[in-house]
């Protein structure tokens, strides 16, 4: 009896402390002791084409560059804010809204706009042009805005709607319905929407611009662009420090996405009067539409799909499904490597532009040989751990890359 007692304390001793040696290792191989062992050096969001990209690994690397008048804002928004004041900065953050219109979330929902303002607009005044491309404007300026509030003050990722199943397969529904419209399946004559209009079938055609104007800033705010980024920051910080009329910026970067449309509304009034030929010109928009429904429609499902496979362990961090997050960390630190991490999403159309341009060019992944390239899915924003990832690095939106060297 006396050596099984023995024997227990001797057996329990012995787990004791393989536990306690244990607990060193673990803590070295969770991600979040790796990820202490380096050195955040640059983050950088959004598209970037060749040269940008290129630009971005130079600072990474400390070949210091001076930076242009717009990326000192995108790169230090609070500096720039306290060196140059208030006007030179709203007029940065205008023009960079504006620039939004060419990202590859809002490029496709041009013929959308033109099927709702053109033919509103078209064989009317300038005038009524004007105010149908200004309301559909308004709901781009309003939404948008409320966009950043949501990260601003409820510290939510700019974008994730987009992450919904539910929200693409309703944006697919509304496109199927326009799509089917303009190609005459049903009848909705959108060329004569004005002639004989009772007053509260103007309100309606109005509300319809606003709506659609929403949706556009809805859909946009899946495509992260550094000054969305920037004016995100700089708003938070103002309003941090008690100046709260630093809520109003993503506002002011929504109207600065809005201002081409009352002008393209003005336009668009004084085309010639419909004809065969816009009869056209209705069906290849209505083709297009017909693909930008299929899109999200294919987008919501995969998104539903993936919510109903079990989560947890499955969950893919890295591009190498043998190859996990922490894993990837602890190679590069034990070959002395940068990092360059890659926060990309399904749902997030700049972060397939990228992948198909920029990261797919040889020059680019040549200079990228020297880093451990992590591509971090983040699809499941929501998901442990990747949510505690995300938090960890401060990726406020998709893609986010960050570049990290080693601690020495």
């Amino acid at each position: 009896m006396k050596k099984l007692i023995l024997f227990s304390l001797l057996l329990a001793a012995a787990l004791t402390g393989a536990a306690q040696i244990a607990t060193p290792v673990d803590q070295e191989h969770s991600w979040r002791g790796l990820a202490e062992k380096f050195t955040v050096v640059r983050t950088g969001t959004g598209y970037m084409n060749n040269s940008e990209f290129t630009e971005f690994l130079d600072r990474a690397e400390g070949m210091h560059q001076r930076p242009g008048f717009f990326k000192r804002f995108t790169a230090r928004p609070v500096t720039f804010y306290e060196h140059w004041g208030l006007w030179p900065t709203l007029v940065v953050i205008l023009l960079g809204g504006l620039a939004l219109n060419l990202t590859p979330c809002v490029l496709p929902m041009i013929p959308v706009n033109l099927a709702i303002i053109g033919a509103g607009a078209q064989s009317e005044s300038r005038r009524k042009g004007f105010l149908l491309g200004g309301i559909y404007g308004l709901g781009i300026t309003v939404v948008y805005g409320i966009l950043g509030l949501a990260v601003v003050l409820g510290g939510a990722r700019f974008g994730t709607l987009n992450a919904n199943p539910w929200f693409n397969l309703s944006v697919a529904a509304v496109f199927l319905l326009l799509a089917l419209a303009m190609l005459n399946v049903f009848h909705i004559d959108l060329s004569k929407l004005h002639q004989h209009l009772s007053r509260r079938q103007v309100e309606e055609e109005y509300l319809a611009a606003f709506s659609i104007g929403g949706l556009s800033a809805l859909l946009a705010g899946a495509c992260v662009a550094p000054v969305v980024i920037a004016v995100l920051l700089l708003s938070g910080n103002l309003y941090a420090s008690g100046i709260h009329a630093g809520l109003a910026l993503p506002f002011v970067l929504g109207l600065g996405m809005a201002l081409p449309w009352p002008f393209a509304g003005a336009g668009l009034s004084f085309l010639p009067k419909p004809g065969g030929w816009t009869e056209w010109i209705k069906r290849g928009f209505g083709v297009l539409i017909l693909l930008l429904a299929g899109y999200y429609g294919l987008l919501g499902s995969r998104l539903l799909m993936a919510r109903l496979k079990p989560s947890g362990a499955e969950l893919v961090l890295c591009e190498n499904k043998a190859t996990c997050f922490d894993d990837a960390l602890k190679e590069a630190y034990a070959e002395g490597k940068p990092v360059f991490i890659d926060f990309w999403a399904d749902w997030c159309k700049n972060c397939h532009a990228m992948d198909a341009s920029t990261l797919a060019d040889p020059e680019v992944k040549k200079r990228l040989a020297r880093y451990k390239v992590i591509k971090f899915d983040a699809t499941n924003y929501k998901e442990s751990p990747a949510t505690d990832i995300l938090d960890h690095f401060k990726v406020i939106g998709l893609p986010t890359y960050v570049v990290m060297e080693p601690v020495k």
